[in-house]
């Protein structure tokens, strides 16, 4: 089976760089971008299995990321990083969609725990659909 896809959100150059090799060291397949809008663009062109999202970002902030995100892709697994946590952040995270909020520092055995998970998830997201839309022509078509 290929390694899990995942983007890593961050603005901070150096903690993204980082974090993403040691991701790869774990035998993840790892881009980066370093703004919202990088991560949309990244995210149009490329199929991820988990994005891993800094929460605090100038311009376009974690919640607004994300909020696009799974508009354009519903069966993303989107979660949060933020060295400034906060119970409503959190909680509206998750509300919007985000499948977990980690603080920073995080446990990078447990995050790639957690992307394994989502990926799994987000494939089962996409055979129920699927699954959905064939039943749907095969009543349409009375078969």
């Amino acid at each position: 089976m290929a390694p899990e896809r995942v983007l890593l959100v961050d603005d901070e150059v150096e903690f993204v760089e980082a974090l993403a090799e040691r991701m790869r060291a774990r035998g993840l397949a790892v881009e980066t971008a370093t703004s919202g809008a990088e991560a949309l663009e990244k995210a149009r062109a490329a199929t991820f299995d988990a994005v891993v999202l800094d929460l605090a970002m100038p311009g376009m902030d974690g919640l607004e990321t994300l909020r696009r995100l799974l508009e354009d892709h519903p069966d993303l697994q989107v979660m949060l990083l933020t060295g400034q946590g906060t119970v409503r952040n959190a909680v509206e995270a998750t509300r919007l969609g985000a499948v977990d909020v980690f603080e920073k520092p995080t446990d990078v055995v447990t995050l790639v725990a957690r992307i394994r998970e989502a990926r799994a998830a987000r494939l089962q997201r996409e055979d129920r659909r699927t699954q959905g839309e064939i039943e749907e022509i095969l009543r349409s078509r009375g078969w």
